[in-house]
């Protein structure tokens, strides 16, 4: 016999399409969202609350912090805060020295979960339903007729 080992097979699950991407180099893209995504969401704590909802961290693109404004005017309060923000970002450890902002037309979406649409009901849902229902219905009390005195 002998005592050579082959090497431990790799578990027959297949692996996760997400993950199956994230592991070649087209998932390069992918992970540079994830990790914007993810200081957007470090960032969106330290704006003051009335510009949260109005401003989305797009890029760090070399020295700069590229933020998104759906107005002008939010555009005006987030350059009143750019102090601030480099000081935020440098904690974060990333080195920029100036914030740029972009003003769109469409709202700044701000991540939420994925809601699915209704699932509609089958026929044979609908009917147990209604059944379920009348099932609650109490018939109304009888109503006595008062006599005339």
């Amino acid at each position: 016999m002998s005592d050579s080992r082959s090497t431990p097979r790799r578990p027959s699950v297949p692996k996760q399409a997400f993950d199956a991407l994230l592991g070649g180099p087209a998932g390069d893209p992918i992970r540079r969202a994830l990790w914007l995504d993810g200081l957007d969401r470090r960032f969106r704590p330290c704006l003051p609350p009335s510009l949260a909802a109005h401003a989305r961290l797009a890029n760090v693109d070399g020295g700069k912090l590229v933020f998104v404004v759906d107005a002008p005017v939010w555009r005006a309060k987030l350059r009143l805060a750019a102090p601030e923000l480099l000081d935020v970002a440098r904690s974060f450890g990333l080195d920029v020295q100036h914030v740029v902002v972009k003003t769109t037309v469409a709202p700044v979406a701000v991540a939420e979960p994925a809601t699915r649409p209704p699932v509609p009901m089958s026929d044979h849902a609908r009917e147990a339903l209604r059944t379920a229902l009348a099932s609650l219905d109490v018939p109304p009390e009888p109503r006595t007729r008062r006599g005339r005195r």
